[in-house]
């Protein structure tokens, strides 16, 4: 058996002081292996989006451990966890989080930038990104010059381009009509074919259930369950 990309072990956090502290987690654990696309889903205030942020590096656990490709988060400083991002971690947000005086190939390559990849070729493998997602003729274009399902594919382009091991996805089709909802969700089940990427999205969403490989189900801060859902090679041909 390989090890998980991702792995959460009796992970806590508290959230806020004194009388007003709240157990947003209670002893959560979590393992995400490689060639799978896992569906979070739980209520409001189940602790969902903040295992999410937990599991990217944007906060830190107030117990246990968090491990991404075998690296332990535990005592890492601020610019260690920034590079433990920007190594292995792609992010889909609802919001699509675009620079509006950007074009898509620029916001793209944002996230290269960062990494310190030379300017051509990161045109380069940003334009690429946009042709994977179905883009290659919206290269040129401004956030507010495409649809919400264009502008959620940048952002999955933008989430890809480095190739990260892990996809983290936080209601990416909750901004998105039924269409583009289905459109997205056929987008990353492929992205998480790979075996080497490991895909979490964050839901409450019952109809993205036909394209996950695994459920887990938390409330109240705890993981109460999982199963496995349908395999993906069916549903990306039953949406062909």
């Amino acid at each position: 058996m390989t090890d998980p990309l991702l792995e959460a072990i009796g992970v806590t956090k508290d959230l806020g002081s004194g009388a007003a502290r709240v157990a947003a987690l209670r002893g959560v654990s979590l393992s995400l292996g490689g060639g799978e696309l896992t569906l979070l889903m739980g209520p409001s205030g189940s602790g969902k989006t903040t295992l999410l942020s937990i599991l990217g590096c944007m906060l830190s656990p107030t117990e246990g451990t968090v491990r991404i490709c075998r690296q332990p988060t535990a005592g890492a400083d601020p610019e260690e966890l920034a590079r433990l991002r920007r190594e292995h971690v792609g992010f889909v947000f609802q919001s699509f989080h675009l620079f509006p005086t950007l074009s898509a190939s620029d916001n793209v390559r944002l996230a290269l930038d960062v990494r310190g990849e030379p300017a051509r070729a990161a045109r380069a493998r940003s334009r690429d990104a946009l042709a994977r997602v179905g883009l290659a003729h919206k290269t040129k274009a401004y956030p507010r010059e495409l649809s919400g399902g264009e502008q959620q594919r940048v952002a999955i382009a933008r989430a890809i381009v480095a190739d990260p091991a892990i996809i983290l996805a936080d209601e990416p089709t909750a901004a998105l009509d039924g269409e583009n909802g289905q459109a997205i969700m056929k987008l990353l089940a492929e992205v998480a074919r790979e075996p080497g990427r490991a895909v979490l999205i964050v839901t409450h969403d019952p109809r993205l259930l036909p394209f996950a490989d695994r459920v887990v189900h938390i409330e109240d801060g705890r993981i109460i369950g999982e199963e496995r859902g349908k395999p993906q090679r069916n549903v990306l041909e039953d949406h062909a």
